[in-house]
């Protein structure tokens, strides 16, 4: 019997050695179902595309996509708010979404530098969709963290065709994570980060509501899953003695819902996503740029640009049945962070740097230790 559960035993750890997402590990966070794909794509009619660019030793880059409904985003706009965590960023279009409330283009993800050629790209996007021809005006918006350390940044090696082809790849149902699209280079709580994306439906008596989220991690900390001081336990945490550690970073979250949110409230949302940043033992440091961006999706919510009335007649969530949407956006935060930490790989890029994935068997371990498996 003990040969049996032995081997039980390793091949167990074999199998959870290979896991690309939390909830393979027997870690569930929160109390909240998840949706079909547990992905931002599980709110209905959003969709995510990659286009990921990796070449030699100094290419580790790419773009990220996120489309809130598969029409011409701009004669159609969404409701958005837009939640600053920590400034140190060169996010575009934001000020736009905080002064109108919507969401004109799709949302970009990349890198520091080549923020201003994605924007690009989106403007040349919006431009040639049918419908837009006397268009004179577009408010791209791109987030960005610095993939510099794995990247040859400098190069610049996106373009706006790159985005284009992100955009023709976007899709429903699951979302791929990891070292893709704009977390090709990242890094993340002191290992490979990456895009990491979950979601939550509410019980039908709180609505019935999707929230989904997608990450782009590229930050420090102390590393804590469950409640399990992993950082700490790995001695690779910030400040640790002994350890070199870049604090400094950045992270993106972007959340998707179809509740019949106003901006108001949308931004309420993107607020409440920080406690799960600090949930995985993230603060924020002086170099991170740290944002949301919320939007619904719901149809009677949508912004014509070209209204045939000057008044809007539209629906909205009471404030008193915004709790469970708040609970539900910090748990799939939360997930969506770990699992863009477990889908990453090994990667080596510029200068032969190199950035090591959470070591899958370490981390067991440690989450056995401490009881952390299961619920939280």
């Amino acid at each position: 019997m003990k040969r049996i559960s032995l081997l039980i035993t390793v091949l167990l750890l074999v199998q959870l050695s290979s896991a690309q997402r939390l909830r393979e590990l027997g870690v569930v966070p929160g109390i909240l179902t998840p949706g079909k794909y547990n992905a931002i794509t599980d709110v209905k009619g959003v969709t995510v595309g990659h286009k990921t660019l990796v070449s030699g030793d100094t290419m580790r880059t790419g773009v990220t996509v996120i489309l809130p409904h598969e029409g011409n985003v701009f004669q159609q706009k969404v409701p958005a708010a837009v939640f600053v965590g920590n400034g140190f960023g060169k996010a575009l279009g934001f000020t736009q979404v905080t002064e109108l409330g919507n969401l004109e283009t799709p949302i970009a993800l990349t890198n520091t530098l080549s923020a201003f050629t994605v924007a690009n790209g989106l403007v040349q996007y919006a431009l040639s969709q049918p419908g837009n021809e006397n268009v004179r005006s577009v408010n791209p918006v791109v987030g960005e963290t610095n993939d510099g350390y794995l990247n040859n940044i400098r190069g610049q090696y996106v373009r706006p065709g790159h985005v284009f082809e992100a955009i023709g790849s976007a899709r429903g149902g699951a979302v791929a994570e990891g070292n893709v699209g704009a977390g090709t280079g990242t890094r993340c709580l002191g290992f490979k980060g990456g895009i990491g994306t979950s979601s939550r439906v509410l019980p039908a008596s709180k609505g019935g509501y999707t929230v989904g989220v997608l990450v782009q991690t590229n930050f420090g900390g102390i590393l804590t899953i469950n409640g399990a001081p992993v950082g700490k336990e790995m001695n690779n945490y910030y400040m640790a003695h002994d350890v070199p550690y870049v604090v400094d970073g950045s992270c993106m979250i972007i959340i998707a819902t179809d509740a019949p949110l106003s901006p108001r409230n949308l931004q309420r949302l993107a607020r409440r996503s920080f406690l799960a940043f600090a949930k995985v033992g993230a603060f924020s440091s002086n170099g991170s740029g740290d944002y949301s961006i919320a939007f619904s999706t719901h149809e009677g919510l949508r912004v014509a640009y070209a209204p045939d009335s000057t008044v809007r007649a539209v629906p909205s969530l009471h404030n008193d049945h915004m709790s469970p949407l708040f609970l539900a956006v910090v748990e799939a935060t939360e997930e969506a962070i770990l699992n863009s930490l477990l889908a990453a790989e090994d990667m080596t890029g510029y200068k032969g740097h190199e950035t090591k994935a959470l070591p899958v068997d370490k981390l067991i371990s440690i989450l056995d230790k401490y009881n952390a498996r299961g619920n939280d």
